[in-house]
């Protein structure tokens, strides 16, 4: 019902809003409650009323008494509405049916919201659930693309190196985020977000008031948080290990991967260890998602924002070398203007730049009536956020030549391997049913014999011809011992080409 997605919506609001939202949340369940057990105490006290009628009822949104039928019943707005002041005096009507029924949909237009205020938060609350409809989809897209890259890389021995092995730790972080943002989310959808009509006993609602304090759903929390800095921070080794090779050219690499992992997946518990201290001390409510305290969540927020800012240093100084480099090979303005933005552009995800744009707009600072900023922060960052894994994994795997060059050359691998196994099969299967005398006048010549040699280089094909020239198939000793024995030195034997580098295979 209409009423229901109303205070839906109010759950939502107070899930994502980040002052005082727990205790409002509470109050709002309390109410609810209390209406409730009233209204059937209430309905509990009255005789029941013979013939047919609407028997009384709490429909989850306000209390009907016994309804006559082909009439419609009117109540006052329910109490429990945190803006009830303003519509105290409205009523909401149900019709009741010739057949004894409710309706489904009652009209409750005077019941709701008069405030601008309180219009603008229902309108804000609506908006961050397509937000997060959105972001869902992102990071959904993205922890496909990103697990298939991450099994690409690890897959393909030749694409180990200092790159791709940060690469391959960046692509794992960002799983890690999507996978603990999904899962907290799936935790967070339990009752205590939702009113609808499944809720019908009071062991659901006490739930709701519970606010799912389970461990699980604070370890979903915890997780979230390490794997968001976690994240950030490999974005930051990606600049140091790109800043080194551009600028400082006497370091080697092999000596500075110990020194990344630590950087990447080290230093976020410097920062999430004491969060989860305090959180436990002295914000251990519901599921530690809402921060009542912002001095807490700048444990949080200092850690990222450290990470966005030497970043973005580094990304800056990147452009200045990139942009030095480039004008030392005397190219045309265009060439080098269009190899400048390209370069720009695929650094700029890689790095994650665009976490700059709002990250001094805190939430602080639009939290009295700024909601347009608010929304526009939120939504920058939730877009960009959540697709950035997606648009990593294509750029740095799905679209990299070296490695598509290396799936080329598996695939012709593979490929060969089929054809020769195809070959041999017809080879030998017309070898079997020709005649002996024929076989015995018509040996195979020596040119003939070398290319089968190339063309059967396995060592369980070469035991069969061994096994067909001792049952006695009529090749004589000696053409079979030159056909199962390696070419000689300076013959001429043909390969297939793999294209370059097939010696490295």
């Amino acid at each position: 019902m209409s009423q229901v997605l109303l205070l839906q919506s109010l759950f939502i609001l107070c899930s994502f809003t980040q002052v005082s939202s727990a205790s409002f949340m509470k109050n709002l369940v309390t109410r609810w409650m209390m209406y409730k057990d009233e209204c059937l105490q209430n309905n509990s006290r009255e005789s029941p009323v013979t013939g047919l009628v609407c028997n009384r009822t709490f429909n989850k949104y306000a209390c009907w008494p016994d309804g006559l039928p082909n009439t419609t019943v009117s109540v006052p707005c329910p109490w429990y509405l945190p803006w009830y002041r303003t519509v105290q005096q409205g009523l909401v009507y149900l019709d009741c049916d010739a057949g004894g029924q409710w309706a489904k949909q009652s009209n409750a237009s005077e019941c709701e919201l008069n405030d601008p205020v309180q219009k603008d938060m229902q309108y804000y609350g609506k908006v961050l659930g397509q937000f997060r409809t959105m972001y869902t989809v992102g990071y959904s897209l993205s922890l496909g693309a990103l697990v298939l890259a991450l099994g690409i890389l690890v897959a393909f021995r030749k694409l180990h190196c200092m790159r791709n092995n940060i690469h391959m730790n960046l692509f794992a972080s960002f799983i890690l985020r999507a996978s603990s943002i999904l899962i907290k989310d799936v935790l967070l959808d339990r009752p205590h977000l939702n009113i609808d009509p499944d809720i019908t006993t009071d062991l659901d609602m006490e739930q709701l008031m519970k606010n799912e304090t389970a461990i699980g759903c604070r370890v979903a929390m915890v997780m979230m948080q390490y794997s968001v800095i976690a994240n950030s921070y490999w974005l930051l080794v990606e600049g140091i290990y790109l800043h080194n090779l551009l600028a400082v050219t006497f370091l080697t690499e092999g000596n500075h991967l110990g020194v990344y992992l630590c950087i990447g997946w080290g230093a976020p518990l410097i920062f999430v260890l004491p969060w989860i201290i305090v959180k436990y001390l002295y914000e251990n409510e519901n599921c530690w998602e809402q921060n009542l305290n912002m001095e807490y969540w700048w444990i949080i927020r200092s850690s990222i924002l450290l990470a966005v800012l030497i970043n973005f240093l580094i990304f800056i100084h990147i452009i200045k070398i990139l942009m030095s480099k480039l004008r030392a090979h005397q190219m045309r303005y265009s060439d080098y203007k269009l190899r400048l933005a390209k370069s720009t552009l695929t650094l700029i995800p890689l790095l994650g730049s665009h976490l700059v744009l709002f990250s001094f707009v805190t939430d602080e600072s639009t939290s009295n009536g700024a909601n347009s900023l608010r929304l526009t922060k939120l939504f920058i960052d939730l877009f960009f956020s959540s697709f950035q894994g997606l648009l990593v994994a294509i750029l740095y795997c799905f679209v990299n030549k070296e490695v598509q060059s290396e799936i080329v050359k598996r695939w012709k691998r593979w490929k060969l391997g089929k054809d020769i196994e195809e070959e041999y099969r017809h080879t030998y299967s017309n070898t079997v049913h020709v005649p002996t005398s024929v076989l015995v006048h018509h040996a195979p010549a020596k040119s003939d014999v070398t290319h089968m040699t190339s063309a059967l280089p396995c060592p369980e094909e070469k035991n069969l011809l061994r096994l067909s020239c001792q049952n006695g198939t009529g090749i004589r000793e000696k053409g079979c011992l030159q056909s199962i024995s390696p070419p000689q030195e300076g013959a001429q034997v043909e390969e297939p080409t793999l294209g370059h580098n097939e010696s490295n295979l």
